[in-house]
């Protein structure tokens, strides 16, 4: 029995000093943290929308409306949201449009058409008419208006759609034997009444979207407005540059909470510029056609709340941080504060990054400091992936601190704290990052009164760094956004506004790459010009410090604007950096007007943890709360709401 109990204790002791399987080491992160109800759907990323929307057997005219109808139900006809990130300062990204805004200019909706147009395989094309843009796709060898801003499209008597040319056609062969309602919109609108606009152009007559006065589901714009803008001789082409790459990726650390709300708080990207507020920001009455397509939200404006309580006094710190170098935690060591110099004698750093799918709308760092005798405590920021830094608070004092952020990461989607303890005796008793974000209500999984499902899921465990700015940088340092100057690429024989090739023909703009964790994949989009056909970038790839690069794309011509997205995924194991070049030329014009680059990456400390779910509602005036735990990465439970129901708050957080 004693050999028994030896070879026990000495199996025990060789299985303790093993190495932690990737499975069994603790879980610092749960990422793709996923909720539907069974009044919304699943479109978090471009592939899960067209798992969606676009089904086998459709054709492409089916496929044509799916879309129509995705940019229609998620997209209202507002003023814009302006980033200043793309060029033209709007929002031309469709699942970012989904998710964070739900409202958008003719050029956002065109835009949006034409990248998932040519997602799933379509051609697409802008087109300008009379003080509006509209998107076309082709197929069956004929182009194709689908018109998502003013909510139309129109068949033909084969059933067919009919094109931006077709329309002109039959708007001006109308007007042409009605002059005096040319451009004449008081006219138009008495003659639209009570059905009157079926007696005018054909191929408007039997539409499905204009009401009794010919007007559309928004409540202004409609047969009046349509007779107006195809009353053009020359429609012009235009390319309204979709970006994609943006996806939906809620990810938690203990200590992190999301709050999306079904109601605003007044917070929009565009405050505080004139006559910029959103028609939606506090009603949705123009968004009937959008309940007809099923979003029975509310609202379409949401402000919420992105909090991270950093865990400081245990050694759960660590597993959500980019770095924590020469610092303990209280149950590492049992010293105080919470966290600490782990030698005195030396400085300590701890980084902490904060992406989040939402924009940030403002925020504020609290910090309750200790400051030993000559020590301190600097804090710093950093929205460029830690490449430059701006102090934000340097402090010499004991006592909590509160430091505004708003103006540094107002429009940004990720930002990185650096905290610098030095002096015996110097820690930090708390941390915690508060941020404002603005989303969309649509998309959120909405409950109602009666029985609601609630699904919930945990994707993939990886992150993703995104590498986007500005190609006009003179322009969005006005609005203190990022530049593809502030990356720091390597920039050779290029102008720097757009990139432009110069007099030289040649030129090229390298940008590196680092993840915290192994990439798995690197997603590109890009927005060019090339007139000539020799003008035009290759795109090459390197994933050894730029020993080899290999050419993955090449952006041709002739092209007066075109968009492309790709995506790699032949990237080597072990891989944290990735170097993507540009190497432009040119005989006539080159520019580069928008990049994305997005390099996902395993979570170094992703997992699944239980995830807490918390409801809140109104029912009948009184308010309401469910709370669940997600023990599992996929569940589904119920929750029953009573008479009056309106939903206010959905959140998550891991559970304790």
């Amino acid at each position: 029995m004693k050999a028994m109990l030896g070879i026990l204790a000495g199996l025990m002791v060789l299985l303790t000093s093993l190495p932690l399987r990737a499975e069994d080491a603790p879980v610092g992160i749960v990422s793709h943290i996923k909720i539907l109800s069974d009044k919304s759907e699943d479109v978090s990323s471009l592939e899960a929308w067209k798992k969606t929307y676009i089904k086998d057997g459709m054709s492409d005219q089916e496929k044509a409306i799916a879309i129509w109808q995705t940019v229609v139900k998620y997209r209202h006809q507002a003023a814009p949201p302006n980033e200043f990130l793309q060029s033209g300062d709007n929002v031309h990204d469709p699942i970012k449009t989904i998710h964070v805004y739900g409202y958008g200019q003719c050029c956002c909706a065109s835009s949006n058409i034409e990248g998932l147009g040519r997602y799933i395989g379509l051609v697409a094309r802008g087109r300008n008419i009379n003080q509006h843009s509209v998107p076309e796709l082709q197929y069956d060898d004929t182009w194709h208006l689908f018109d998502a801003s003013l909510m139309n499209y129109f068949p033909k008597t084969d059933g067919k759609v009919a094109s931006v040319d077709e329309i002109r056609g039959s708007v001006m062969g109308w007007l042409d034997k009605n002059a005096p309602y040319r451009a004449n919109d008081n006219k138009l609108r008495e003659f639209a009444k009570n059905e009157g606009w079926k007696k005018g152009p054909e191929l408007l007559a039997t539409s499905k979207f204009y009401d009794a006065n010919g007007i559309n589901g928004a409540g202004w714009h409609g047969w009046p407005s349509n007779m107006q803008e195809y009353d053009i001789k020359n429609s012009t082409m235009f390319e309204y540059g979709p970006v994609l790459g943006y996806e939906l990726n809620v990810q938690l650390r203990h200590g992190e909470k999301l709050t999306r709300n079904w109601f605003n708080k007044g917070l929009h990207i565009n405050m505080g510029a004139p006559d910029s507020d959103p028609g939606c920001l506090k009603d949705r009455n123009a968004l009937g056609f959008q309940r007809q397509l099923g979003d029975l939200a509310p609202g379409r404006i949401g402000n919420g709340t992105l909090e991270y309580n950093v865990p400081l006094a245990t050694a759960a710190f660590r597993l959500g941080a980019l770095s924590a170098d020469n610092v303990a935690s209280l149950g590492e060591d049992k010293a105080k504060p919470a966290l600490h110099l782990k030698d005195a004698a030396k400085p300590g750093t701890l980084i902490v990054r904060m992406p989040s799918s939402y924009v940030y709308l403002g925020g504020q760092i609290n910090a309750t400091a200790v400051v030993g005798e000559g020590g301190s405590v600097k804090i710093s920021l950093s929205t460029n992936q830690g490449l430059d830094w701006k102090e934000v608070g340097a402090i010499s004092k004991s006592g909590p601190q509160t430091l505004d952020i708003k103006a540094l990461i107002f429009r940004h989607y990720d930002y990185q704290v650096k905290v610098e303890l030095s002096g015996a005796g110097t820690g930090l008793d708390a941390l915690t990052m508060t941020n404002d974000i603005q989303h969309s209500q649509a998309p959120l999984p909405l409950i109602t009164e009666g029985s609601n499902t609630i699904s919930f899921s945990s994707g993939a465990q990886e992150g993703t760094i995104t590498v986007q700015g500005s190609m006009n940088p003179d322009e969005a340092v006005k609005h203190q956004q990022t530049t593809y100057l502030d990356y720091h690429p390597t920039v050779n024989g290029l102008n720097k506004y757009l990139m432009g090739v110069g007099d030289s023909g040649v030129g090229d703009a390298t940008f590196k790459v680092n993840t915290p964790g192994e990439m798995t994949r690197l997603r590109m989009s890009y927005h060019w010009r090339a007139r000539d056909a020799k003008d035009g970038y290759e795109v090459l790839v390197s994933y050894d410090d730029g020993k080899n690069f290999k050419s993955v794309d090449k952006l041709s011509g002739p092209q007066v604007g075109m968009t492309k997205y790709l995506t790699l995924t032949d990237v080597p194991t072990g891989t944290k950096q990735a170097l993507v070049k540009f190497a432009g030329q040119q005989r006539n014009t080159t520019c580069m007007f928008d990049i994305r680059i997005d390099a996902d990456y395993k979570e170094p400390n992703g997992g699944f943890r239980p995830v807490k779910i918390t409801y809140v509602w109104d029912e009948d005036g009184k308010e309401k709360k469910d709370e669940h735990v997600a023990k599992s990465a996929t569940d589904s439970y119920t929750i029953k709401c009573g008479a009056k129901t309106t939903a206010k708050s959905v959140i998550v957080e891991l559970a304790e």
